[in-house]
C-alpha cells in the first residue's frame, strides 16, 4: 500500500466524516419512522441529511480504535469484538453526553429525544439502551463499513478524493451558512 500525504489523508477523513454523518441521519430517521412510528422529521441540526455527531463519533473511533484492529490478523480481529463493542459504547455515550451539555449551553436544548422514559438513564441525556446500540454500531462500523469505504477511496485515487472532499466541503459550508442565516 502506498503512503498517503497529509492533504489526502485529511480529505479522506472529511469524506468519512460526511458519510458517517449521513448514515447516522438515516439511522435516526429509520428509528423515528419505522421503529417508533412518529413520522418523519429532519433529525439533523442542519438542512441536509446528516447528523454531525455521528461523523465526529466515527472520527474518534477511526483515531482511537481502528488502528488497534488494522494491525491484527483476521483471526485475532474476531477476538477484539467484545473490546471494540465496550469501547465504542463508552466513547459514543460520552460523546452524546458531552454534546448534550454543549448544545444545551449554546441553544438551550439538545436536538434528540430525552431518555427520561428509559429505565436506565442519566439526566435524560444518555441511557443504557442507546448506548448498547452505539456499541453494536461501532462494531459494524469498524469491522464492516470502514474497510469497504477505504477500498472505495483507494480505487478513486488521490486526485478524485481531493476534488470530492472539496466539493463536499463547499456543500457543507453552504448548508451551515443557510442554516445559521436563513433558517
Amino acid at each position: 500500500m502506498k503512503e498517503r500525504n497529509i492533504l489526502e489523508t485529511l480529505c479522506r477523513y472529511f469524506i468519512y466524516f460526511l458519510l458517517y454523518s449521513i448514515i447516522g441521519w438515516c439511522y435516526e430517521v429509520f428509528l423515528e419512522v419505522v421503529v417508533y412510528r412518529w413520522g418523519f422529521t429532519n433529525r439533523g441540526v442542519l438542512f441536509g441529511p446528516y447528523c454531525p455527531v455521528y461523523g465526529f463519533g466515527a472520527l474518534i473511533f477511526l483515531v482511537l480504535l481502528y488502528p488497534m484492529l488494522k494491525k491484527q490478523s483476521p483471526g485475532k480481529k474476531v477476538l477484539y469484538i467484545p473490546v471494540i463493542f465496550l469501547l465504542s459504547m463508552t466513547i459514543a455515550t460520552a460523546l452524546e453526553l458531552f454534546t448534550s451539555y454543549i448544545l444545551e449551553y449554546l441553544t438551550g436544548s439538545w436536538p434528540w429525544q430525552t431518555y427520561v422514559d428509559y429505565k436506565y438513564n442519566f439526566q435524560g441525556r444518555i441511557a443504557l439502551s442507546p448506548s448498547l446500540r452505539f456499541g453494536l454500531g461501532g462494531v459494524i462500523f469498524l469491522y464492516l463499513l470502514q474497510p469497504v469505504f477505504e477500498r472505495i477511496c483507494d480505487r478513486l485515487g488521490s486526485s478524485l478524493i481531493k476534488k470530492l472532499a472539496l466539493t463536499m466541503m463547499i456543500l457543507l459550508a453552504a448548508d451551515c451558512a443557510y442554516t445559521v442565516f436563513f433558517r
